[in-house]
């Protein structure tokens, strides 16, 4: 099993930063992949990044591409996803995924263990 606590949710106004954070327990870190994936009320979870195991590689949705940048630090254990120039539609509740195969997925069934979510509003 793999324990994902997640940090960083907030009331920002339109325009502004966010950053979240990811904490992993209970199996190597770098044996996963990590992914954030997003859902608004009701709509259904879509992907919004992906991480490689080392970090090498990342994967994007169109909709937050330039804007915000998925990153990881294996000696932490942790993933973040910096989230700049904020708009309303990037309203939702956020998670962080992770992935104990080998290849990286951009759909929710890819992924093996799930975060409690964070509710990340974005004011107009």
């Amino acid at each position: 099993q793999v324990q994902l606590v997640e940090s960083g949710g907030g009331l920002v106004q339109a325009g502004g930063s966010l950053r979240l954070s990811c904490a992993a327990s209970g199996r190597t870190f770098t044996s996963l992949i990590m992914g954030w994936f997003r859902q608004a009320p009701g709509k259904e979870r879509e992907f919004v990044a992906a991480i490689s195991r080392r970090g090498s590689n990342t994967y994007y949705a169109d909709s937050v591409k330039g804007r915000f940048t998925i990153s990881r630090d294996n000696t932490k254990n942790t993933v973040n996803l910096q989230m700049n120039s904020l708009k309303p539609e990037d309203t939702a509740v956020y998670y962080c995924a992770a992935d104990s195969g080998a290849v990286i997925r951009t759909t929710s069934r890819g992924y093996d263990y799930w975060g409690q979510g964070t509710q990340v509003t974005v004011s107009s």
